[in-house]
């Protein structure tokens, strides 16, 4: 690995776009000391270590300003973000950060356990580094849920990127079913360890698609919805890893706010037409306005804000 500075280019990590940084000097980590209160998010605590570590990130991406200033709206801004993306059940997984974040290393021609090092000599830490790579990735899917997608992307559009592409991209299209046993917000605490042993046992006795409504009606409060046709790329990212991973027709359970659910594969096979083409490379495109003045993403974030309890200490 080549010693002191070296600019970065900016990469496209996942389906977020990051102004990247340049490395500094390898040295001594930082020496922080004990960490105190500076700001309450809707009773979520931001500290002067968490703070610390956001300007040392920063100052990697060469920042102007009042950097300590700069650093603590930041991480109040993340942290309504996070909580948001947490209440909607719309955050990546784990998986897709720690492959971002291995993505990023390899083009930079470093290892993960290189790039952990360099975060941790930096002050910024691989963690914090990773739980903002989480919200930069996640938050764009609720920008673009809750203001809908961008215009549909025009004929001329396709055909010059499948030009560029040289041939129609290919991907899974799934055809999908919602099994839901329903769980009323009365009894979250004390049924939903039941229920999920219930939806968990069903599984195995699911008898496809097709007897799907049958099959709810021998189960208390289990309910199917008909998701149809869904494309890979717009999988929900709570979901995509589990779909990936279904054995026997049907994923694992989730609990969510409705209850405890799961997903029966009715169908998936892999297709390449102008619809799958469409969707891959609107799916390519999904983050890119993280490193422009997105008016949506704003408008959210200040509606977040207004609605939220700050207090700074």
């Amino acid at each position: 690995m080549i010693m002191g500075r070296k600019a970065i280019r900016t990469l496209a990590l996942g389906t977020a776009m990051l102004a990247l940084f340049a490395f500094i000097e390898p040295g001594a980590a930082p020496v922080f000391a004990a960490s105190e209160i500076k700001a309450v998010v809707n009773k979520t605590a931001i500290t002067s270590g968490d703070i610390a570590k956001r300007a040392a990130f920063m100052r990697l991406r060469r920042q102007k300003g009042d950097i300590g200033k700069l650093a603590k709206e930041e991480m109040v801004d993340e942290v309504l973000k996070r909580q948001e993306i947490a209440r909607l059940g719309m955050s990546v997984s784990t998986a897709d950060v720690d492959k971002a974040f291995e993505r990023f290393a390899a083009s930079n021609k470093l290892s993960a356990a290189q790039m952990t090092s360099i975060l941790n000599q930096s002050g910024v830490g691989a963690e914090h580094f990773k739980a903002y790579l989480a919200v930069q990735m996640s938050w764009p899917r609720l920008v673009n849920a809750r203001y809908g997608a961008k215009s549909k992307l025009s004929n001329q559009d396709i055909v010059t990127r499948l030009l560029e592409n040289k041939q129609k991209p290919v991907t899974t299209e799934y055809f999908l079913k919602q099994v839901i046993f329903v769980v009323p917000e009365s009894k979250r605490n004390a049924i939903t360890g039941k229920r999920k042993s219930e939806a968990e046992a069903s599984r195995s006795k699911f008898p496809g698609c097709d007897g799907a409504m049958e099959f709810a009606k021998n189960y208390l409060d289990v309910s199917i919805r008909n998701l149809g046709r869904v494309m890979a790329p717009e999988l929900p990212p709570e979901w995509k890893p589990l779909i990936e991973k279904a054995s026997g027709g049907t994923t694992g359970t989730r609990v969510t706010e409705k209850g405890v659910e799961y997903l029966a594969i009715c169908n998936q096979r892999e297709v390449s037409d102008d619809v799958a083409a469409e969707v891959v490379f609107r799916a390519e495109d999904v983050g890119k306005a993280e490193n422009q003045d997105d008016p949506n993403s704003k408008k959210f974030l200040d509606e977040l804000r207004s609605k939220a309890q700050i207090v700074y200490r």
